[in-house]
């Protein structure tokens, strides 16, 4: 018997994530699930989801507190920022067009 994974790979969903569908919400974010599962650093992407983005760390330089460049992050921390970044690009690229420009221009959810 072909499991929804199975299926979800035979149609390509290890290739672009799923494409949302109106009234599908629930058969979306389950197969998106199981597509965010199925790539590197999976189970992190999709905890970027659930509890939010990395709040990004600062240091203090000559008595002025800043946010920490890429490249001064720990490898920790830079895996978890591109985690964050590979869980709104899979989102955004499974919305339709007419979705995607009603919510391309906000920033946060609560702009929404």
């Amino acid at each position: 018997m072909m499991t929804l994974a199975d299926k979800a790979i035979l149609l390509g969903a290890d290739n672009r994530p799923p494409m949302l569908e109106k009234d599908m919400y629930d058969s979306w974010k389950s197969i998106m699930e199981l597509y965010m599962m199925n790539r590197k650093h999976g189970r992190m992407v999709l905890e970027s989801i659930e509890n939010g983005l990395l709040i990004w760390p600062t240091i203090e330089e000559n008595g002025v507190t800043r946010p920490k460049k890429y490249f001064q992050l720990s490898a920790t921390e830079a895996i978890q920022a591109d985690c964050d970044v590979k869980a709104t690009n899979n989102i955004l690229q499974g919305l339709p067009p007419e979705v995607y420009a009603l919510v391309s221009n906000h920033r946060i959810t609560k702009e929404l």
